[in-house]
């Protein structure tokens, strides 16, 4: 059953759900949020999208495919311990630029594993979920 009710705002929401989860990413490192509950907010604008107007909609919208989000989140996580390692210091030791950014702040090996954990929470939930909505669909 189709709600044009829930698709018109499923439909405004969504930028809202992923701009909303995107503050969460970058207000993780100081205050509570993060990468995983950025990536689970993003995830769940995705999935509202494939619960009112089907899986395909939802697959249009996203960047690439839940197998590459996975693997790209994965690689920057990893990539973030490796700079450490490379400058000189323990694995995962955390690492600051001098300049700050407006919106981040001082950029550093937190923002990117924070990243890196964001993109991956949004694969693997959207992968669980968007096969789950599939086999559901007539």
């Amino acid at each position: 059953m189709r709600s044009v009710i829930l698709a018109s705002a499923a439909r405004l929401l969504f930028p809202l759900l992923l701009l909303f989860s995107v503050f969460l990413l970058f207000r993780g490192h100081n205050e509570p949020g993060g990468g995983f509950v950025g990536g689970l907010v993003a995830a769940t604008a995705y999935s509202l999208l494939a619960l009112t107007g089907g899986v395909d909609s939802a697959r249009r919208l996203l960047p690439a495919r839940p197998e590459v989000l996975i693997g790209t989140g994965l690689l920057a996580a990893l990539g973030s311990g490796l700079v450490s390692l490379a400058a000189g210091s323990p694995f995962m030791t955390g690492l600051w630029g001098e300049t700050p950014l407006p919106v981040v702040g001082k950029p550093g090996t937190p923002v990117l594993f924070d990243t890196g954990v964001y993109v991956t929470v949004l694969g693997v939930v959207l992968l669980i979920l968007l096969t789950l909505q599939e086999e559901d669909e007539p």
